[in-house]
């Protein structure tokens, strides 16, 4: 285990996923674009965990452990919300959605990572990227 971090469902806690994934990356020397990849799909998922998985709960804890096994990076976002189907999540490339300033966030996750599993009817999301 790389990383273990375990806080509660407030917005600044962001600050310490991007904090561990800056000390992460010069860890690993990972390239700009891995960094930003691993970066923006990370927050995004731990975005979604605080605000739809937890409703920004205080009480509730999300918990992401970061994993380095032969090459691949694996990000793992944990709430204590009710799950999601990811597969009725609104595409933002349709038309309809283009205007919507919301609804991008598993786009950019499933775009930036080199796999993404949903797990847990939704509570758990696990980013790979390829390092």
């Amino acid at each position: 285990m790389i990383k273990d971090l375990n806080f509660p469902s407030e917005m600044s806690s962001l600050r310490l996923v991007e904090k561990a994934i800056d000390e992460l990356s010069m860890e690993l020397d990972l390239s700009d674009e891995v960094y930003g990849n691993v970066l923006v799909a990370t927050m995004e998922a731990t975005n979604n965990a605080i605000i739809h998985g937890n409703q920004q709960d205080p009480r509730k804890n999300v918990k992401i452990q970061i994993l380095l096994v032969n090459k691949e990076l694996k990000v793992h976002i944990e709430d204590q919300g009710n799950g999601f189907d990811h597969s009725t999540v609104p595409d933002p490339t349709a038309p309809e959605n283009l205007e919507k300033i919301n609804g991008r966030g598993i786009f950019l996750m499933e775009r930036l990572s080199d796999e993404i599993l949903y797990l847990e009817d939704g509570r758990i999301v696990e980013l790979k990227f390829r390092i």
